[in-house]
């Protein structure tokens, strides 16, 4: 059975500025679902866009995977009055509806996991033509005439007595081929709910509201943290292994400075069988040929979306999160900060991120940090 993902995106955004593409938690807005939908059990997913850094930005970022595919949707369905539904279908016609189960993702769900999509696509298995997320709400409704839609006033319910409403979220729609053919719509005639968190019921259509939600995100990501044993430090480098800066010659070749003594503790570090990587949002030779000298092996540069990247890596290893010490400075590193089993921050790191490190360091970066976190780990791992 062929499932296929779909994450429809368009250029720009009246109430946000460019909100598909601006950094939640530091990373892309749209890849908190793409990235949950490439390790669910979805067989493709289609980002389908009239944007064309976006589909830039997938075919670089997203290399060690053959699941993700970028295509330039059309200005017709890319225009303000055509409806989510039309650009589905579409797509669905360019391949002659070449799949068995068509999974509309919305972007701008950031809560949605893999296991949100999952249980969507369990429930097709069941008898069901379609299946939507939903959440329960226990708030009182009214209409416009002020008549109570779900409950009686002169015997208002406790909260722990009240059944409440379930309330589509938006965030994950299954259909069957057949069903999508036969309604021209998202669900069929069958329909399944899921249930999802009731954060995952707000929307980002201002500022407040992307506040709101980025704090939740962060929250949720902390709370599912996990410290086991660590296995694997994974560095950024730019304002960790350096303090941050570059310095141009007048040829506009730059130079970087690394310590000296960093490089002994991560060398000791190996001999405790932690294994050390590199993730970059640079694509720098000078970073290449210094990892070389430090004979560390799994380097990657040019990383833009590092918390996906993580976790494909620590799925290959047989590994965890909670086995993953993680050091970083700034706002692309936060997905990262406030997920894995330890985080760090060199004492001058941004803010952010040092406000939801697990440990601020005492030195500097460029300046002992790392040799610092290579002792913490060392010494953390002693309890083992």
């Amino acid at each position: 059975m062929k499932k296929i993902g779909f994450i429809p995106l368009r250029k720009g955004s009246k109430g946000i500025s460019n909100k598909n593409k601006r950094k939640m938690v530091g990373r892309p807005l749209f890849t908190w679902v793409l990235g949950e939908a490439i390790f669910s059990n979805l067989d493709e997913i289609i980002v389908y866009t009239n944007d064309a850094s976006i589909i830039d930005f997938i075919s670089k970022e997203y290399h060690w995977t053959n699941k993700v595919k970028a295509l330039m949707r059309s200005e017709a369905s890319s225009s303000d009055t055509a409806s989510t539904e039309m650009a589905m279908l579409e797509y669905c016609e360019s391949i002659k509806y070449d799949f068995d189960v068509f999974c509309l993702l919305q972007a701008t769900s950031p809560f949605t996991k893999k296991e949100n999509i999952n249980a969507c696509l369990d429930k097709l298995t069941e008898g069901f033509d379609s299946a939507l997320t939903v959440v329960n709400t226990h708030r009182f409704l009214w209409d416009i005439n002020g008549k109570p839609l779900n409950y009686n006033p002169f015997n208002r319910p406790r909260r722990q007595d009240f059944e409440g409403l379930l309330i589509e979220n938006g965030a994950v729609y299954a259909v069957k081929k057949e069903a999508l053919k036969k309604h021209k719509n998202r669900i069929g005639a069958k329909t399944a709910v899921v249930q999802m968190p009731e954060d995952s019921l707000l929307e980002i259509d201002s500022e407040s509201d992307w506040i709101a939600v980025e704090s939740l995100l962060i929250e949720r990501q902390k709370r599912e943290k996990e410290s086991k044993q660590i296995t694997h430090l994974v560095l950024d480098v730019d304002g960790v292994f350096t303090n941050g800066t570059i310095s141009y010659t007048k040829d506009g070749e730059h130079t970087k400075n690394f310590d000296m003594r960093d490089g002994m503790g991560l060398e000791i570090l190996r001999q405790f069988d932690v294994e050390v990587m590199i993730m970059t949002s640079e694509n720098s030779e000078l970073v290449a040929k210094r990892m070389e000298k430090l004979k560390i092996e799994h380097v990657f540069l040019g990383v833009k979306d590092k918390f996906s990247l993580l976790k494909h890596i620590i799925s290959e290893g047989n590994v965890s999160l909670s086995n993953v010490a993680y050091v970083g400075d700034d706002v692309n590193d936060l997905s990262n900060i406030c997920s894995v089993g330890w985080s760090l921050a060199p004492n001058n790191a941004t803010d952010i991120v040092k406000s939801h490190a697990d440990v601020v360091l005492s030195k500097n970066s460029g300046n002992g940090a790392i040799r610092e976190a290579c002792q913490f780990v060392m010494n953390y791992n002693k309890r083992f």
